[in-house]
């Protein structure tokens, strides 16, 4: 996932070269997972990376003061429940500090964050309800296959954009299976 959202920021800005990652330290297997899966994806699309920690209000303030020093071009923010807690403060900080950024979910989006791709929630909801109903017919748990994520979703801001003054290309928002206008 971590790739296609950098891939993502690269689209929408080409001429960027330095991304922050923000990641939870609190989760130390995710923090390390997203660090080791954002470096590779970096590598191959030429962009820079800082990998920054926040697990608190106050750390997420204070990585945000210091964008300004690491001259990032853009922000990731890992997929974090904490993160999701604390979408709006992340939205407004990216928009008082002018930084445009991406996350998984849409929830993020739509507080007011550039870009979104991750998995659909309602599509999750709607394959737990197909599990429930198997169970509650009669299959057993245990027999059931584990799935996997099937469906991506693509959330754009445009109110973001152009507020940062970025211009989105048309093939993206194209691609995009939700535009915030």
């Amino acid at each position: 996932m971590v790739a296609k959202q950098l891939g993502l920021l690269r689209e929408l800005l080409p001429g960027a070269v330095r991304v922050v990652v923000l990641v939870n330290p609190a989760d130390a297997a995710r923090a390390e997972s997203i660090s080791q899966n954002v470096e590779a994806a970096a590598r191959a699309l030429g962009l820079q990376i800082a990998v920054f920690n926040a697990s608190t209000a106050g750390e997420i303030d204070a990585v945000f003061a210091s964008l300004a020093r690491e001259r990032a071009d853009a922000l990731l923010i890992a997929a974090d429940p904490f993160f999701y807690s604390r979408r709006v403060q992340l939205a407004t900080l990216a928009a008082r500090h002018m930084i445009p950024s991406a996350s998984g979910g849409r929830d993020g989006t739509e507080a007011g964050l550039l870009v979104s791709y991750g998995t659909s929630v309602a599509d999750m909801y709607r394959r737990v309800g197909d599990y429930t109903g198997r169970i509650l017919k009669g299959a057993k748990p245990a027999d059931l296959p584990v799935e996997q994520p099937t469906k991506f979703e693509l959330v754009i801001n445009l109110q973001t954009a152009k507020m940062l003054g970025i211009d989105v290309p048309p093939t993206l928002l194209a691609r995009a299976d939700e535009v915030i206008e």
